[in-house]
């Protein structure tokens, strides 16, 4: 498996499982229903962020973006969003995604890395996240609307660099 910087080639076979995971309002609150060209400014980052893809071989098995969570005197602060296809979980590769963007991180200076909003029933991402380091500091009471488990928290999530 290999993390490399995205391409604008590569964004409508990241769309493709963008679009699964998002129309499923399990882990984003990101509108449902949006076109190629509606959702790629919601992934795709300009700089000084930037978006990243996981491939297997030729195939796009999962994505992340990262940059500063805040503009101005916010920007030491870094945040990050990941995707997995769902094709291809448990596989590690969202632990993958989150070491690298770590790294990209404390390699650009930031002092922290913030999660704005982690759904609190998304278990496995609340644990793998706790597993890098990053402790709860927040949530906020039934933020989020989940298809299965109706109105659940959002956490807010941190880690000093």
């Amino acid at each position: 498996m290999e993390i490399r910087r995205s391409t604008d080639d590569d964004w409508p076979e990241i769309f493709g499982f963008y679009r699964e995971i998002i129309d499923a309002g399990r882990s984003y609150a990101f509108p449902a229903g949006q076109t190629l060209e509606e959702a790629r400014p919601w992934w795709m980052e300009n700089e000084p962020g930037r978006t990243v893809v996981a491939t297997d071989g030729l195939e796009i098995v999962g994505s992340a973006k990262m940059g500063p969570n805040r503009p101005g005197r916010g920007a030491h602060i870094a945040t990050a969003s990941f995707l997995v296809s769902p094709r291809h979980g448990n596989r590690g590769i969202g632990r993958l995604l989150g070491e690298h963007v770590l790294e990209w991180a404390r390699g650009e200076g930031y002092h922290g890395m913030q999660f704005n909003a982690v759904v609190e029933s998304n278990h496995p991402a609340v644990h793998l996240w706790q597993a890098l380091g990053f402790r709860i500091i927040g949530t906020v009471p039934e933020a989020f609307e989940h298809p299965d488990d109706g109105l659940v928290g959002l956490h807010v999530m941190y880690q000093k660099l």
